[in-house]
């Protein structure tokens, strides 16, 4: 709590803020920026939201998305306060990383590999999303909900909590989703825009994925390589989810996608379903996460070397029992 009322007189005390998330982002960390941002300049703070990574076209369609900042547009700002949201380490957030030592930065998290690497750090891994987090913050700090807000910060807990399917889903969750449904959230519109919009092109590339995919035991895994997307006229974000659906493959535990976008640029996606911690997998690889779902990234690396690594390690903790 006193890291929460420092948050709070911070915010309070600066006029210029800049929020900024983690590249590659997800559902929660484009809600964590947008929300946190519509919210402080609702509160009459002069502050952008930014995401140094291109961010999927399905989520422009939700309020304040569409208004996020570039890099380039925001790289010379001198803000009172950064707030870095979602995201694990500074490495995270892109170009960004070199503004930090030269700010005061709040961090804001829910990932329980956090590096702790801001001036002020509220890390709390109790909590299904960062989203919920940014929905605590805004509530505290007088922020009003309009159906619009509240619509952009539920497809954060949504998305992180699997439509409620995972287990991280608490009565928490469910207690800050049925807030923001009162404030006018629509359940149906986000989960249409983010479950029902697949082009072709993507389930040809899942029926790629599919043709790779290995089982072994209670592990199952696969690889896209970046001819795999060119050749079925897609990019990294058209196979988001395709992890997941490995996952929910009876009988396993782990499931890992390892994709190369753009060229020799790795990306490892681990998830598992009941006890084994895949964070403590990508913490050794460099990267981070939950117990759940996590990942790490290469570059200048070649997918068939990762996918061995990655693959060998998961054996070894499966056949450990190490949880």
């Amino acid at each position: 709590m006193n890291k929460f009322t420092a948050i709070l007189s911070q915010i309070n005390e600066s006029q210029d803020i800049l929020v900024i998330g983690h590249v590659m982002p997800d559902g929660d960390d484009i809600s964590s920026v947008t929300s946190l941002t519509l919210g402080l300049r609702q509160l009459g703070k002069n502050c952008f939201g930014s995401i140094d990574y291109t961010i999927p076209e399905y989520y422009k369609v939700f309020a304040g998305v569409s208004e996020l900042r570039s890099y380039e547009d925001l790289c010379d700002l001198t803000p009172q306060l950064i707030i870095v949201v979602d995201s694990s380490s500074p490495d995270r957030v892109g170009r960004f990383q070199s503004m930090l030592p030269h700010h005061k930065t709040v961090v804001i998290d829910h990932h329980a590999t956090n590096t702790l690497f801001g001036d002020t750090n509220w890390v709390d891994a109790s909590y299904a999303a960062t989203a919920q987090m940014v929905y605590t913050l805004n509530k505290a700090l007088g922020v009003v909900y309009d159906s619009e807000l509240a619509t952009t910060n539920f497809v954060g807990i949504a998305t992180d909590s699997g439509f409620f399917r995972f287990s991280n889903t608490d009565e928490r969750v469910f207690k800050d989703a049925a807030e923001l449904v009162r404030f006018g959230a629509q359940p149906y519109f986000v989960a249409a825009t983010i479950l029902e919009n697949k082009r072709p092109e993507q389930m040809r590339l899942y029926c790629t994925m599919v043709s790779h995919m290995i089982l072994e035991d209670s592990l199952v895994y696969s690889w896209l390589s970046y001819e795999d997307y060119l050749q079925n006229d897609c990019v990294e974000d058209d196979s988001t989810g395709f992890v997941g659906e490995m996952r929910s493959l009876k009988d396993i535990e782990v499931a890992i996608l390892v994709t190369e976008f753009p060229k020799n640029e790795i990306h490892v996606s681990l998830r598992s379903k009941n006890w084994l911690d895949v964070s403590k997998i990508a913490s050794i690889l460099g990267g981070g996460g939950h117990a759940r779902a996590a990942g790490c990234s290469f570059k200048g690396a070649e997918l068939k070397n990762v996918l061995n690594e990655v693959v060998g390690l998961t054996k070894d903790f499966l056949q450990g029992g190490i949880k």
